[in-house]
Formats: C-alpha cells, sequence, structure tokens
C-alpha cells in the first residue's frame, strides 16, 4: 500500500504535467487578449543565432506565459488571491473601491504640467492670438480624484494641476467642472466618464463659452455588457455595464468627417461598440483631427476643441450651440502642423479640454 502511495505521489503530478502540456501544444494560438486589450505574443522561430543569443528562450518564455491554457481564469485567480487572501491593496497597479476599478496615477509631476502648458500657449501663440480667438480651458479630474486619497490610496494633486496649469496659460478662460463631477459619473472598469451623465458638464461649458447648450434629448443603450480597460488589466472578476448614448434630431444630423481616412463616419458607432474598445463608439475614439457639421445650427460659429479620448463623448453635446466644431488630439498630431489642415481665420472659440492624467503625464502631448 506505501508502495502504491509513492508510485501515485510522483506519478499524479507528473501526469498532470505531461496533461497540460500536450493541451499546450495541441491548443491553436490566440492572437489577441480581449479583455487585455493586446496582441499576446507567437512561438519564436527556432535557429543557431536565435539559440546563440538568448532571443529564443526570452521569446519562448513570453509566448508561454501568453498562451497558456485556461490563461485568463488563471489570472483571475491570482488576482483574487492576492487582493483578497493575501490582502493586497492593488493588484496591476489597479485598486478596488466598491463597484469602481481604477488606476494608481501619482505623485503630481509638475514638469509634465509646465510641458502640457507650453504646447498649449504654442498653439494660442501661433494660431489661436493671431486671430483673437475666444480661448477657454477645462481640466477634467479623473476617477482617482474621488477615490484614491479617501479609501488610504496615493494620487496626484488635482488642485495643484490645475493651478499650475492655470498659472502658466493664464490667457485662456477657465471652465470649473469639478463640483459637476462624482466618481459614480464614471464607468465602473473603465477610466472614461459615462456620456449619460455629463449632460450638466456640457451644458456648463457650453455656457461660459456663450453657446447654446443641448436640448431636449434621449438616452439610449447601445445593447452590449460593456467591459472597460480596467477590468481586463485588473483581472478581477466584476459585473458588466450598459453603455449608454445621448440622441436627439441635432445630434443625428451631424457630419462628421475624420481627416486620418478622408471618410465620413457615423457620431455613434454600434459596430465599435461590440469591438476591443467599446468606447470607441463615439467619433471613433481618440484620433488626431475630426470635423463635426451642424447643418441645423441657427448661426455660423465655429470652435476648436483640443482634447484626448474624453472629448469623444462630450462632442456631440457640445453640437446645439455650433455649426462646427473640430476636433484636435495633439498628442496624435504636432502643432506645427496645423495650419495646413486648420483655417483658423474662421474660428470663433477654443477650448482645450483634457483630463488631469494625460496632463500629469503629458509626455505624450506633441
Amino acid at each position: 500500500m506505501k508502495k502504491i502511495q509513492q508510485i501515485l505521489t510522483l506519478t499524479l503530478p507528473l501526469g498532470f504535467i505531461a496533461v497540460f502540456a500536450v493541451w499546450f501544444l495541441l491548443s491553436p494560438e490566440v492572437d489577441e487578449s480581449r479583455t487585455e486589450r493586446r496582441l499576446l505574443a507567437k512561438r519564436p522561430t527556432l535557429s543557431f543565432s536565435s539559440v546563440a543569443d538568448g532571443s529564443f528562450m526570452n521569446g519562448f518564455e513570453k509566448y508561454m506565459l501568453d498562451q497558456f491554457p485556461m490563461r485568463d481564469g488563471f489570472r483571475t485567480l491570482k488576482a483574487v488571491a492576492a487582493t483578497k487572501v493575501f490582502a493586497q491593496k492593488d493588484n496591476n497597479g489597479l485598486y478596488s473601491v466598491g463597484d469602481h476599478l481604477a488606476k494608481l496615477d501619482f505623485p503630481t509631476k509638475p514638469s509634465s504640467v509646465d510641458h502640457a502648458a507650453q504646447r498649449f500657449r504654442y498653439v494660442y501663440e501661433n494660431y489661436l492670438n493671431k486671430h483673437e480667438i475666444k480661448t477657454y480651458l477645462s481640466v477634467i479630474p479623473d476617477k482617482n480624484t474621488f477615490l484614491a486619497s479617501k479609501n488610504g490610496y496615493p494620487d496626484k494633486d488635482f488642485n495643484e494641476i490645475v493651478s499650475r496649469l492655470r498659472k502658466n496659460f493664464p490667457e485662456a478662460g477657465y471652465i470649473d467642472i469639478f463640483g459637476l463631477l462624482s466618481a459614480d459619473d464614471f464607468y465602473f472598469t473603465d477610466l472614461h466618464w459615462r456620456q449619460e451623465k455629463i449632460l450638466d458638464v456640457a451644458a456648463e461649458i457650453s455656457r461660459k463659452m456663450g453657446a447654446k447648450p443641448i436640448g431636449e434629448y434621449e438616452m439610449h443603450d447601445a445593447g452590449i455588457n460593456f467591459y472597460g480597460v480596467s477590468y481586463g488589466q485588473a483581472a478581477l472578476p466584476h459585473a458588466a455595464e450598459r453603455l449608454k448614448y445621448i440622441d436627439n434630431a441635432v445630434i443625428r444630423g451631424l457630419k462628421v468627417y475624420n481627416a486620418e481616412t478622408a471618410s465620413e463616419i457615423p457620431v455613434y458607432d454600434l459596430n465599435a461598440a461590440a469591438g476591443r474598445d467599446p468606447y470607441e463608439m463615439f467619433l471613433g475614439g481618440a484620433r488626431s483631427i475630426i470635423t463635426i457639421k451642424n447643418p441645423s445650427a441657427e448661426r455660423e460659429r465655429k470652435i476648436v476643441v483640443f482634447r484626448d479620448s474624453f472629448g469623444s463623448s462630450i462632442a456631440p453635446l457640445l453640437a446645439q450651440g455650433y455649426s462646427e466644431i473640430i476636433l484636435v488630439d495633439i498628442r496624435y498630431i504636432s502643432p506645427s502642423a496645423l495650419a495646413k489642415l486648420i483655417d483658423f481665420s474662421q474660428i470663433d472659440d477654443a477650448l482645450f479640454l483634457y483630463s488631469a492624467s494625460v496632463i500629469n503625464n503629458s509626455e505624450t502631448i506633441k
């Protein structure tokens, strides 16, 4: 009996490993992780040079980790064990507070704020001031502003970011939207705000710029279960959310043009809502230049909005007061190229609308 136990003790683990090895070898390669929103490693090419320089083993290790059977399940098991059993406060740089998942973003980086201000001033001095364009600035607080400090997590200082940015860019009139937002105005598993929750934000921005705010509207459900980018990164179990959008006659009549593809695109792309990044249903997500034309505008009035991805969902809510909105993301296009693409002599207003997270990590701004 003892000998049988010894045999089982030896053979069962080996059998388990053998089964997993066969499973691993026979399983088809997966191209992409939908939850992590990234491409997975492929089996490296075996050659004398790749073995000699060590690149084959490095590549094979990444391949094993990415293509391991039941990988998502093991990631979740590891994350739950780390946070629930071992009381680890965060996992992969993300933490959980109630229904919310949020990504740690600290400390405050004064040099990054200064860089953002310097790039904004470049745009102002080279384009906006020359044509006496009314210029506005608004900083979007992210979820951390409402969740981190209150729950014992470090965070950047939102007030310091705003104060420093305004000091270095005093020509822009500041529009304060902080008091209109709370943590529940953001998706539980994503960094972005919910369009249906920012109607008052859009109305406040419109009023401060002297433009007509959005009128009557309907709210629609995109018909998908939404899991944001934080869901895959944290690997923690979480209930799906519903992706909703705002519509009315003005929004339905908008004409939207993507300069990158030289093509017309929908305001709300419901096919994109079912894709890798559902938030891209709003104007196709962050793009270098997008032009929105409003044929039903009461008068000719044009605005250029310098923005990040948060601007994709709020832009349709600003359309009521303008005949044309030009969205520019200077993370994807150099400001020095704008003169060739935009006739600033025809612009009435300009708005710089960026999240505190982008301002605090502004190395992406060109």
